[in-house]
Order: structure tokens, then C-alpha cells, then sequence
């Protein structure tokens, strides 16, 4: 019997797996890196072990360090959770010799299914329908294609290839994300199925030889292959359902599994449906499972380990349905680059559980308020699930507490989950697996651009209040009230579209006298400003709003944290949060970061026109260019690799590269100068010349 466990992982499945434990009276012992020393699995753990480093080569993936520090707490087992060391083969076997209890499936199950091109051989013969597979290049004949990782998941090293000329690149570059993400570079190519969902099947087996599906999951809307919101049941006809229950099961079979699987289905439009891969772990999507069969399955993992049977052959019923979105710090605007920083405020509303199956909305989430999040892990966050006895309500409770939700430090996707679970054609299950590329809708942020003054307007109104409540003397007087009227009080704003001003002057009441923005604001009604419609403010003139005047905005109330104003006659309230001059605003129709301008700036060193900064901190893995090479608008310079992801950094525009100042193997931190760009008429060619490749063995040529 298990009586204390190790967990190999981090985030939020640590914290996962750690609740179950604490159900069923078992001591847990978290693994982690400096980076994470204070995060929040690690405090909830029983006891810890550093493993010294950042990088998951120097920790995570440590298969001795990660065994001594279960030696060192006298830990009976481990669970590997999902990613890093989860479906490594090397790694089971090497927890077994130890004699622990492996919380898993057997490693030579493991070894079977990890590579992807055996793993089609051995279940093509027990019947399981697969996708044509190349290995060799030069025998695709058929376009598009999708380049493969053979070793691991989670999207990494998959890259979709629609002509013969992109295919070499596509394929060297497939190799060195899976090199990095999971130690082995091979990779294979297989038909692409075009508007083909992605289903697949949750299996669970025991010692005794039982193999049962536990019902089926659709996490066809994703991003760069890999999944964004996933729901159970999946909206198929039972037939159809029946036969991937059949086909899952055949797969677990077929290698004597035992524990959770994952057995992947794409689903073409015709209804066929082919094997993807098999993954030999939990996947993060498990909780919609749980939710709609009442299943823990972090129990059943437990329990599988210590070698007693499923309680039931059959596959369970479900009730209701559920959906999960992966609630992520990336930027869905540009690429889905990943973010870093400081999480603030982390608060998701209306949660009624965590970490274990619950009916209505259940957070898992690897952070906390002051989270600090970095570059070197995944850039998820949460996972937000909504229960409901539908799956239409399902949606409409997991949108409504998302745009509820106060996320303030880190740019995350949220704006763009909320526009997917509310739009027409995912209520209509009109989705498939290049959903997100054909809507582009979805990518507008929930508060519009020209919304954006109003939330400025009340960042200035807050911020006065906050000062007022600070004053020491004539702490009964309206915020910047004066009795010379001509001159209003003046913020100024960095928004998501550039820079803001607000102007305002407060009356003796402390209502609002006098307002005005540049932009103008943009209501409902007519426009706020100066004047009229379209009308631009003015910053320099004096008569901004006269008292008296009929108003468009009223103030209702303010504090440093709530705003209230009459917004054509309808009440508008947002939450107001601010940290050093970061202020955060968040209400009913979306939410706007703002930076306070400080109003005498320090003089700062001008850039070089043409200048492309790094988005975040990484390192540069790839030069695809040479000072004085000419280069076309949207051409590939220079690979950055962050968050275990490749980042392509493209020019901008037409013009000469003027400077590289970063080598290949380069780190850098957000802001640092990656490439200039010069598009003048004067800008000087050099000879051009391939540039030599970092490794002779990833020349594409």
C-alpha cells in the first residue's frame, strides 16, 4: 500500500495529484527547480527537494536526482504526471528497479507506444485504423502533410506542409523542437487530414487484465496542434462512439496496458476516423472525464498501482456535460507568443472546487497571486471546467466566469476563450481542428478598441480617489478640486493602442464637471470628447465640458478599487487595481491594462530605426540571414526558442539587414535589439552568402 508519494512533475498536476493524496491519507513529497521554490505545489507538499537549475534538462528530466530525493524522504512511489518524464520508458523502468511503486503503465508499454511509427505497426495488426505514414521525404507524393514528432506530444515538433518547398525546413525544424522538448529528434510524416476532428478516448486497464473505456473527449479547437478547449462527452452518434470505444480498447490490449491512457482519433468529415497516437499517461484534459462520469481518476491510478481491480468492466454512464479550456500566458494576437511576468491578481469567480471531480465550475490552476511566471516551463496557468446538466450551459457558465475574472500582470488568452465558447459556430459544433484559423473574430480583444478612454477615465478617477484617501491635509475636499477652473487635471495612459490622455475637472460635490479623452471615447450612444460625434478632444483646450452642460457621463460613485459612472444613461462599474503604475480595470464587457505615463519623463536612448526586440527572454537557436542581405517583408531572420516553443522573428518590412547583434546560441532579455532593419534608399547590399549552419548534421539542404 502506498503510504507516501513523489511526485516528478510541477504546476498545477502536482497540485492535482497532491488532493487526491490528502483524501486518501497519503504523504506527498514535491520535486522542484529554483525557479519554482515558492510556487505553490511546493508549499503544499508534505515535504520538498530541491533539484538545483532552472532549465527542465537540469531538473525535471534528472531521472537520478528525482530518485535520490525519493530515497532521501523514504517516498514509496511516484507519479510522473503529464510531460517531462511522464511517458518515458527509461524512467519507469528505472523507478520499478528501485524498488518503487510505479504509479503508471508498464515501461515496456511505454517503449511500445512511445514511438509513434511502431506504435502504428503493432495496433494497425489488432485492427485500429490508421493515416498514411512516410519516413522518407522524398516518397511524399501527396500534399498537405503533417510532420510528426516521434517521441512525445503535446504538439511540439508538428508542423503542417502544403507544397514540396516547405518541406525540408518544416521537417529540420520539427527536429529540433522535439530534440529539445523531449531528448529525440526523429520525426515521421503522415497525411493531413484537412477539417478533421480530433477525439479521443479515455482507457483505463488494471493488473488483472481489464482494459475499459471511460467515455470520449473532443478537443478539436486548438493552436499550434496543441489543445485549447477541450469538453466530454464528444457530440457523435452512438454508433460512431461505440466503434471508437472499440478501437480504444483494442489499443490497450494490444501492449497490456495498464492505468490511464489516452487513445487519439482524428475524425475526417466523411465519418472515418484514424489513430493519431496513444498516450501513456494522464492527460491534462482528464477533469471533464471526471466531471461527467464521477470518477476520480488520480484514485483509480492510485489504486491500479497498489494492484487492486477497476470497479467495473463496463464503461460508466455519463451525466451532463462538461468543458475545459487551458487558460494560458501567451498573447493570441501575435502568434500565441508566450508572456512573462508577475500575476498580481489571479481570480477566477463562482469557483465551487478544485483538483477533484465537482459539478459546476472547478479551477485547477498552477498559480496563485505573485506567481511569478518565467520562460523556462510550459505557459499554461489553469484549467477552468465547467459542469452543467448541457452542453449549451456548459459554455455559457464557463464564458461568463472567464470574463468575470481579474488577470492581472501577465497578458493571457483569455479574451480569446470567451469569443470561442460564445461563438455561433461553436454552439453549433461547427469545429475542427483549423477552427482558430479560419475565425479570425475570435482574436478581437472583448473590449473594443474604442472603449478603451472610457476604462482610461476611470483609471484617472480612481487613482485620484486612492491619492484623496492618502491625504493628510484637507482630506474633506474632492480630489483635484481648485478654484481656478480653467486648468482640469491631466493623466496620461499606455493602452493596448497606444498612448491615452485623460483630462477632468471635479466639482465641489466631487461629481464630474469636466471630462475629455484623446482618442475621444467612443460610447453607445454618441461620442464622448469635446463635442459631438467623431469629434476629436482637444488637449490644450480649456472649455473641455461646461457645468451644466447635459452630460454623456456622469460620475456615480468612485474608490481607488470601484468606479461607477452613467454611461448614457446606463450604469457602467469596473474594478480598479493598481500596482505601481500598472492599473488594472476590469467590468462587465472586457478588461484593459493601462500604464500610468509619469508626467516629466527621463530622457531614454533612442533606438535605431528598424529595430526588432525580443518579445521575451530565450535564446536565438537559428540565424537565417547576414548584415547586408537583402530581405523581403515577412522573411524568416532569426529563430528565438522560449518557453519550449520556437518563436520565428520576421522582417518587417523590405529593406537590408543592418545588424545582428546576437550569435547563434545567444540569450537575451525581453527588449534586447535582435535584428535592425534598414528600408532606406541608401541602406548597402553585400555580396549574399548562406549563412553557414550551427550544426552541420540540421543543414536542410
Amino acid at each position: 500500500m502506498i503510504t507516501k508519494l513523489l511526485v516528478a512533475n510541477r504546476g498545477e498536476i502536482a497540485r492535482r495529484v497532491f488532493a487526491t493524496c490528502r483524501a486518501l491519507g497519503i504523504a506527498t513529497v514535491a520535486v522542484h527547480s529554483d525557479a519554482d521554490a515558492d510556487a505553490p505545489f511546493v508549499a503544499e507538499a508534505d515535504q520538498a527537494v530541491r533539484l538545483p537549475g532552472n532549465t527542465p534538462a537540469e531538473t525535471y528530466l534528472r531521472i537520478d536526482l528525482i530518485l535520490n530525493a525519493a530515497r532521501r524522504t523514504g517516498a514509496g512511489a511516484v507519479h510522473p504526471g503529464y510531460g517531462f518524464l511522464a511517458e518515458n520508458a527509461e524512467f519507469a523502468a528505472a523507478v520499478t528497479d528501485a524498488g518503487l511503486t510505479w504509479v503508471g503503465p508498464p515501461a515496456k508499454a511505454i517503449a511500445a507506444m512511445g514511438d509513434k511509427m511502431e506504435a502504428k505497426a503493432l495496433l494497425a495488426e489488432a485492427g485500429v485504423p490508421m493515416l498514411p505514414t512516410w519516413t522518407d521525404a522524398d516518397e511524399i507524393t501527396d500534399f498537405p502533410v503533417l510532420v510528426k514528432a516521434s517521441a512525445g506530444g503535446g504538439g511540439r515538433g508538428m508542423r503542417i506542409v502544403r507544397d514540396p518547398a516547405g518541406l525540408a525546413e518544416a521537417v529540420a525544424s520539427a527536429r529540433r523542437e522535439a530534440a529539445g522538448a523531449f531528448g529525440d529528434g526523429t520525426v515521421f510524416v503522415e497525411r493531413y487530414v484537412e477539417r478533421g476532428r480530433h477525439v479521443e478516448v479515455q482507457i483505463f486497464g488494471d493488473t488483472l487484465g481489464t482494459v475499459v473505456a471511460l467515455g470520449e473527449r473532443d478537443c478539436s479547437v486548438q493552436r499550434r496542434h496543441q489543445k485549447v478547449v477541450e469538453e466530454a462527452p464528444a457530440v457523435v452518434a452512438p454508433e460512431l462512439r461505440q466503434r471508437l470505444h472499440e478501437a480504444a480498447v483494442a489499443a490497450g490490449r494490444a501492449v497490456d496496458y495498464v492505468g490511464a491512457g489516452t487513445v487519439e482519433f482524428l475524425l475526417a468529415p466523411t465519418g472515418e476516423f484514424f489513430f493519431l497516437e496513444m498516450n501513456t499517461r494522464l492527460q491534462v484534459e482528464h477533469p471533464v472525464t471526471e466531471a461527467v462520469t464521477g470518477l476520480d481518476l488520480v484514485r483509480l491510478q492510485l489504486l491500479v498501482a497498489e494492484g487492486e481491480p477497476l470497479p467495473s468492466a463496463a464503461t460508466p454512464p455519463t451525466d451532463g456535460h462538461a468543458i475545459e479550456v487551458r487558460l494560458c500566458a501567451e498573447d493570441p494576437g501575435q502568434d500565441f507568443r508566450p508572456a512573462t511576468g508577475t500575476l498580481h491578481r489571479f481570480a477566477v469567480p463562482r469557483v465551487t472546487g478544485a483538483f477533484a471531480p465537482t459539478k459546476g465550475l472547478r479551477l485547477d490552476s498552477g498559480v496563485v497571486d505573485g506567481s511569478v511566471v518565467g520562460v523556462h516551463y510550459d505557459s499554461m496557468l489553469a484549467k477552468v471546467i465547467a459542469w452543467a446538466p448541457t452542453r449549451a450551459e456548459a459554455a455559457r457558465a464557463l464564458a461568463g466566469a472567464l470574463a468575470g475574472a481579474e488577470l492581472h500582470g501577465v497578458t493571457t488568452n483569455r479574451d480569446l476563450l470567451v469569443r470561442v465558447l460564445r461563438s455561433p459556430e461553436f454552439g453549433a459544433v461547427e469545429i475542427d481542428t483549423g477552427f482558430l484559423d479560419r475565425h479570425e473574430e475570435v482574436f478581437a480583444p472583448l473590449l473594443p478598441a474604442e472603449q478603451v478612454p472610457l476604462a482610461a477615465l476611470a483609471a484617472a478617477l480612481a487613482s485620484a480617489a486612492g491619492r484623496r484617501a492618502e491625504a493628510t491635509v484637507l482630506a474633506g475636499l474632492p480630489s483635484g478640486w481648485r478654484n481656478v477652473p480653467a486648468f482640469p487635471q491631466v493623466a496620461r495612459f499606455a493602452g493596448p493602442n497606444g498612448e491615452i490622455e485623460v483630462r477632468y475637472r471635479l466639482d465641489r460635490t466631487g461629481g464630474l464637471a469636466e471630462w475629455a479623452t484623446v482618442p475621444p471615447l467612443v460610447t453607445s450612444g454618441a461620442a464622448a470628447g469635446n463635442g459631438g460625434p467623431g469629434e476629436a478632444a482637444d488637449p490644450d483646450a480649456a472649455d473641455l465640458r461646461t457645468a451644466g452642460e447635459p452630460s454623456t457621463i456622469a460620475l456615480v460613485t468612485v474608490t481607488q478599487g470601484r468606479v461607477a459612472l452613467d454611461v448614457d444613461g446606463v450604469r457602467w462599474v469596473v474594478r480598479v487595481h493598481r500596482v505601481g503604475s500598472e492599473i488594472f480595470v476590469d467590468g462587465s464587457d472586457g478588461a484593459a491594462s493601462l500604464v500610468e505615463l509619469p508626467r516629466f519623463p527621463l530622457p531614454i536612448a533612442e533606438l535605431a530605426a528598424g529595430s526588432l526586440l525580443a518579445p521575451l527572454p530565450g535564446a536565438v537557436t537559428r540565424v537565417h540571414v547576414q548584415v547586408g542581405q537583402r530581405v523581403a517583408a515577412g522573411e524568416l531572420l532569426l529563430t528565438l526558442e522560449a518557453m519550449k516553443l520556437e518563436h520565428p522573428v520576421l522582417a518587417p518590412t523590405d529593406g537590408v539587414v543592418a545588424e545582428l547583434p546576437v550569435p547563434a546560441g545567444g540569450q537575451v532579455e525581453t527588449g534586447a535589439v535582435l535584428a535592425v532593419i534598414d528600408n532606406s534608399s541608401s541602406a548597402r547590399l553585400t555580396p549574399r552568402r548562406d549563412p553557414e549552419p550551427s550544426n552541420p548534421e540540421e543543414d536542410p539542404r
